[in-house]
């Protein structure tokens, strides 16, 4: 059985007509925290091209968390942004690239409807 962190990583390699990180080139870890194992993620980006494995190497930006809140992040029902204000992740290294990172996370299921709803509301009539 495949979690929702490995189809994750699975999704985001595949190719897409505008690359989610525009043209960067650079590298970002995820450190995943599993009581006192951690789970490594190396994404290597070139030119929005984005390439994964499980190598944990120096990158130019890391992040970490627990498992189970990165699981939560990547089926939607986390927000990424919150939970580093909550200090839930942190990070190191360059924190444009965090921010770059979290653009591939997915929103909450609700939040194209509520996006949609509030967009009608504010139109000129």
């Amino acid at each position: 059985m495949t979690d929702a962190t490995s189809k994750f990583f699975d999704s985001i390699t595949q190719p897409r007509p505008q690359p989610p990180m525009g043209d960067v080139t650079a590298t970002i870890r995820v450190d995943l925290d599993r009581g006192k194992a951690s789970e490594h993620w190396l994404l290597t980006v070139d030119k929005g091209n984005i390439s994964v494995s499980s190598k944990n190497v120096k990158a130019d930006a890391v992040m970490h968390t627990d498992k189970e809140l990165f699981e939560r992040i990547v089926r939607g029902e986390a927000n990424a942004m919150a939970s580093v204000l909550r200090g839930l992740i942190t990070g190191e290294g360059d924190p444009e690239l965090l921010v770059l990172f979290q653009r591939l996370f997915p929103g909450s299921p609700n939040s194209r409807s509520r996006l949609a709803t509030a967009t009608k509301e504010v139109r000129p009539a």
